[in-house]
């Protein structure tokens, strides 16, 4: 079977992590995306969900941020989540 090449573009961060996976689990980052072409080709569809996280909605960042604004302005404190257990408990 001949083989052709196949170039992407992706963030060097997530190139990174990606190959960070890819090792972790015993596969090259070729045998990763050619899986995953078999996988769509052979199933026409993609293989996974496909969904938007509403926490990352332009909406709920402004919010986050007036938030820290207010917190930083008003030297609110920071709790880490073990410290609210504690205090919810």
């Amino acid at each position: 079977m001949s083989q052709t090449t196949l170039s992407i573009r992706m963030d060097d961060d997530l190139k990174r992590d990606f190959d960070s996976v890819c090792n972790e689990l015993g596969l090259s980052m070729t045998t990763a995306v050619t899986m995953l072409a078999k996988k769509m080709t052979r199933e026409k569809r993609v293989p996974f969900d496909v969904s938007v996280d509403p926490f990352y909605s332009k909406a709920n960042i402004a919010r986050l941020k007036r938030s820290v604004a207010q917190m930083e302005s008003t030297g609110g404190t920071v709790h880490e989540v073990e410290e609210y257990d504690k205090i919810v408990d």
